[in-house]
């Protein structure tokens, strides 16, 4: 399922009531954010049920999986250019991966509508797998022009299998080029995320490649931030970079995503390249 986190273009009184008096929130919705300044950890704090039934609230459409961004046009054009720019220097760097043409598999994880397979795994890979665990985004994506029909029955599109389930109840059976996870790991525990980058890991073909792109924690004292509001964690780059040595991955490219207007204050979003080491 896919998500962003916004820092208020403008915000209300309030917000820099909290902001000053706890400088440890930082993000969307100051009232909704904790940290490890708490008694608990902030995936601790996780609950799949409340995450679900957010989503599950929002309307399915493409806009709506962008939250408050959904209605800046500019946001996700910026966001598929900055994704298919990394894509293309990361098939240069990884042996045994074709630098052109379409990949044979792909995987959207946290699929939501399909707004990442439409704007840019449909250009670069034959076919792809969807996971998602809300049934009706999985319904906009079966009914998507990338999954239509032929004459005999046969779908023709893009759209190989759509999977109805969470990546922490994901197990791969298939050989994948590209497993493409964005904006939807906040939603698993360390334990639970950290196990599905093992699966992800086993899942890759020989010149297969998995790509993270979450935003990323700008909490001062350097610790993951859980939000209320949807029941997620934001990360920090240590974390991540922790998760991916403990599964097994090396991290082949990172950077950060550019182009976002700065009067936005968006939190940063970056990109991970993994493989297995060794």
């Amino acid at each position: 399922m896919t998500r962003f986190i916004l820092h208020p273009a403008s915000p209300p009184p309030i917000y820099y009531v909290l902001t000053h008096i706890f400088p440890c929130i930082t993000t969307r919705h100051a009232h909704h954010l904790s940290t490890t300044h708490t008694l608990r950890p902030p995936d601790s704090q996780i609950n799949h049920a409340d995450s679900l039934r957010y989503w599950n609230s929002v309307a399915a459409n493409a806009n709506t999986m962008l939250g408050m961004l959904g209605n800046y046009p500019w946001y996700t054009r910026i966001d598929l250019r900055g994704s298919k720019t990394f894509l293309t220097k990361v098939r240069r760097l990884i042996p045994n991966c074709p630098t052109t043409g379409k990949l044979p598999l792909g995987a959207d994880c946290g699929a939501g509508v399909g707004r990442v397979t439409e704007g840019l795994l449909s250009q670069v890979c034959t076919t792809v797998d969807a996971i998602e665990p809300v049934e009706k985004f999985t319904h906009v994506i079966r009914a998507s022009h990338l999954n239509r029909p032929s004459s005999d029955g046969e779908a023709s599109g893009v759209i190989g299998d759509i999977y109805t389930v969470g990546l922490e109840d994901w197990y791969p059976r298939k050989k994948y080029d590209l497993i493409w996870t964005q904006f939807c790991v906040g939603h698993l525990t360390d334990v639970q995320l950290e196990a599905y980058f093992v699966r992800c890991r086993d899942a890759l073909t020989a010149g297969g490649v998995l790509v993270v792109k979450e935003n990323q924690s700008t909490d001062p004292a350097g610790e993951d931030m859980f939000d209320e509001e949807d029941s997620s964690v934001t990360r920090t780059d240590g974390k991540f970079r922790k998760l991916f040595a403990e599964a097994g991955l090396r991290v082949v490219a990172s950077e950060l995503q550019l182009g976002f207007p700065k009067e936005f204050k968006l939190l940063p979003v970056r990109f991970y390249a993994l493989r297995p080491v060794g």
